[in-house]
């Protein structure tokens, strides 16, 4: 299987990029600028010297998309429309992970906010956009710190929380993120449910603000 990180030098992108390379699996990351790409996968591979690193390859987004098996969307919210257009193309049948967090920082406002959309979240924008691809739109990732995926000394203390309509696309998803060490997926039902899970975001941007950190996250006991 190979995974697509569309939008892939951003924070988010990056940290994902950077764990699935380390846990073996065939990583395509993209962007709009290949020479972006080529530098992320070159300090991907600085990162993990003396590993295998034949699992990781630069490409544009479009390309990406067109070989990927599974998407996942790093983008912020400003970006998110105009980058699915670019790739709708290639998206048909396949599935589609979306890590958008509508903050207000796409208006110049506070990271600490929340936008909200139409649509009743980013997950369900996308599906939106995509409805006429037969593409399956799972949220997944929101909570996920970019700085936590990065710090590659240790787990990831954070579930990931996974919304989506389709069972066996969701549970394809639940499969891939729990190869990030320390990482629990949890189901939270349909797609309707990212406009909660993407909430907590801004929230724990909030704590890692106040608290002098990066890497706070939540973790769902009792199950």
């Amino acid at each position: 299987m190979k995974v697509a990180i569309i939008g892939g030098t951003g924070d988010q992108g990056f940290g994902l990029a950077l764990r699935f390379a380390k846990s073996g699996e065939k990583v395509l990351l993209g962007s709009r600028d290949i020479k972006k790409a080529e530098n992320t996968v070159n300090i991907i591979h600085n990162m993990l010297k003396g590993e295998e690193l034949d699992c990781i390859k630069a490409m544009t987004n479009q390309d990406a998309a067109a070989q990927g098996d599974i998407l996942i969307l790093t983008v912020p919210l400003q970006a998110q429309k105009a980058t699915l257009l670019s790739i709708k193309d290639h998206l048909e049948g396949k599935i589609l992970v979306d890590a958008t967090v509508p903050l207000e920082t796409c208006l110049g406002g506070s990271s600490t906010r929340y936008v909200d959309l139409w649509e009743g979240s980013a997950a369900e924008r996308s599906a939106e956009i995509l409805k006429d691809k037969n593409t399956v739109v799972i949220s997944a990732f929101n909570n996920v710190s970019s700085a936590s995926l990065t710090n590659i000394k240790e787990d990831v203390k954070c579930d990931c929380l996974i919304s989506g309509g389709d069972a066996e696309s969701k549970a394809m998803v639940m499969e891939l993120a729990e190869k990030i060490p320390g990482v629990k997926a949890i189901d939270c039902g349909p797609l309707e449910n990212a406009r909660i899970v993407e909430k907590i975001t801004p929230l724990l941007i909030n704590l890692n603000i106040r608290n002098k950190t990066r890497l706070a996250g939540i973790r769902i006991t009792g199950l």
